[in-house]
């Protein structure tokens, strides 16, 4: 059973910036896509970014620009770079770790923006 952790989630002003962070209990490598995902109060989970093992990542169409995926393989994270943020980003984000189409799930961290 894999371990998903999230960390870096808070309160900022819109045009701020955040960068979240998940540590994986396991070799990132062993999964084919390492993604991101957020759900706001009230709407369904949807994906924000997507980076696989080898391969272009990809981003939803709102957040193209602004937020940047990375991976450092050595330590087993993934981070979510989030510049210039908008109040309609606020959500809780999730990282997830795909594998042969079996994702597992961290616990989510809150991002808010508002001012």
């Amino acid at each position: 059973q894999v371990q998903l952790v999230e960390s870096g989630g808070g309160l900022v002003q819109p045009g701020g910036s955040l960068r979240l962070s998940c540590a994986v209990s396991r070799n990132i490598l062993s999964f084919n896509t390492m993604e991101w995902h957020r759900q706001a109060p009230g709407n369904q989970r949807e994906s924000v970014a997507v980076i696989p093992s080898t391969g272009i990542t990809t981003y939803a169409d709102s957040v193209k620009g602004r937020f940047t995926i990375s991976r450092d393989n050595a330590e087993n994270t993934v981070y979510l770079q989030m510049n210039s943020l908008k109040p309609e980003d606020t959500a809780v984000y999730y990282c997830a770790a795909n594998q042969l189409g079996v994702t597992s799930w961290g616990q989510g961290t809150q991002v808010t923006v508002s001012s």
